[in-house]
């Protein structure tokens, strides 16, 4: 009977061993993946101008709170969202209890949508902007985590809170090194507010954008939650010669980069025969530049000759311009020793700068190279200029030869019917 109970207690034991050892993986992966969720803070704007009826026919608040029910219903399943409100409790004149006035309406985590659109159609216009201080806690409302962290910040006016200055706020939080992300929104922006909000994005590698349609507000919150669940991809940083013999070698990769005005920039990447390059580059002007630019990507030969070559020119309508080329190399026919070839990659600008605009440091240019296998001469090279359709023309070809020989044949017969009858 002894023997039976022990036997039954090592049992149970081994039971709650083997138990405990699978689900503490399961667990331990569980944490991994809350810990790896992208996280997306929506700051919106509650202040008292937010009256204002000059939205589609409708006040700045109820397009914000349209858009921000469309949004909730649009935002993926693996994003961790939260909504904080600046100027929404303190209605009063007391500039240092505005300045304070910001909370999480609905705090960073899974989202429950019936919760977060019922403390969202609470939203009143009511006070202050306090704006730098809004980024503080929204920023600390994202601590913790590895995975991508964004801010998006939709306000209808400048900050009402100085001396702290928003902008200066933003560059604080680049500081940190913790990979937040700030977007900025204006609605039916003024000058003042335009530049406010387009430094506090450019502090940490954002995007601002001008609203002025309820549409247009939605869209552009949805493309930026998508984009926080997008995987993250760090450039690496590295610096161009002023020639090919010098130029540093790249891999395949995302690679950033300074070019001065005037300037070009070189970089060489090893293509083995039956390989493909691809490289793409864009050029971006973070300060007033003239009209009229353009950005030119070359691939050439060690000895100075162009292989080919992309280039694109804008006229002030847009701060950042891209182009790319591709290049496959043919696979060697010989048995001899396989040797790669060294394609010189050439990127140069013709942005200029305004007048009384640093020149120093460099625009910010971002190269993406992929060298991979070259495509099959089957999908990728033509036959006689026409590819797979020279197949398809041989065929119409011959269909049309017996074509014709029969409704001759049928023709004559017919004719010859004709005449003995």
């Amino acid at each position: 009977m002894i023997t039976r109970q022990r036997l039954a207690a090592g049992a149970c034991v081994l039971f709650a061993a083997l138990t405990t050892g699978l689900a503490v993986p399961s667990t331990a992966l569980a944490d991994e993946t809350t810990a790896a969720a992208p996280k997306v803070n929506l700051v919106l704007d509650v202040s008292g101008s937010m009256r204002a009826t000059d939205i589609d026919g409708k006040s700045r608040m109820a397009a914000a709170k349209q858009a921000f029910n469309e949004v909730l219903d649009a935002t993926p399943e693996d994003v961790r969202l939260g909504i904080r409100t600046l100027g929404a409790n303190y209605p009063g004149d007391d500039q240092k209890r505005g300045c304070k006035d910001t909370a999480q309406l609905y705090p960073v985590g899974p989202l429950d949508r019936t919760e977060a659109k019922t403390a969202v159609a609470t939203l009143a216009p009511t006070g202050w902007t306090p704006i730098g201080p809004a980024l503080l806690k929204a920023a600390d409302d994202l601590d913790g985590g590895t995975g991508s962290k964004r801010i998006v910040l939709i306000s209808d006016g400048e900050d009402t809170c100085a001396p702290l200055d928003p902008c200066e706020v933003a560059r604080e939080i680049a500081a940190k090194g913790i990979g937040l992300t700030i977007d900025t929104l204006g609605l039916v922006p003024n000058t003042k507010m335009r530049q406010q909000l387009s430094c506090i994005a450019e502090a940490t590698g954002g995007t601002y954008t001008s609203i002025e349609h309820t549409d247009e507000l939605t869209d552009r919150v949805n493309q930026l939650v998508d984009r926080a669940a997008d995987p993250v991809v760090t450039p690496v940083a590295v610096e161009g010669a002023e020639r090919c013999a010098a130029a540093p070698t790249l891999k395949s990769g995302l690679y950033t980069d300074r070019e001065e005005f005037g300037q070009q920039r070189w970089y060489r990447v090893d293509v083995e025969p039956g390989q493909e390059v691809r490289a793409s580059v864009s050029v971006s002007a973070d300060r007033a530049v003239n009209p009229a630019y353009g950005v030119l990507l070359r691939a050439v030969t060690v000895h100075g000759r162009e292989i080919v070559r992309g280039e694109a020119a804008g006229n002030n309508r847009t701060d950042v311009i891209s182009t790319g080329l591709r290049y496959p190399k043919a696979e060697s026919d010989t048995d001899e020793e396989v040797v790669a070839e060294t394609v010189c990659l050439q990127v140069t600008h013709s942005f200029s700068a305004a007048s009384g605009v640093q020149t120093t440091p460099g625009l910010p240019l971002e190269l993406t190279v992929d060298v991979v296998d070259g495509p099959s001469p089957a999908d990728d090279v033509a036959s006689f200029g026409l590819g797979r359709g020279w197949w398809l023309l041989a065929a119409l070809v011959l269909t049309g030869f017996v074509a014709g020989l029969l409704w001759g044949w049928v023709s004559r017969w017919r004719v010859a019917v004709w005449r003995t009858n």
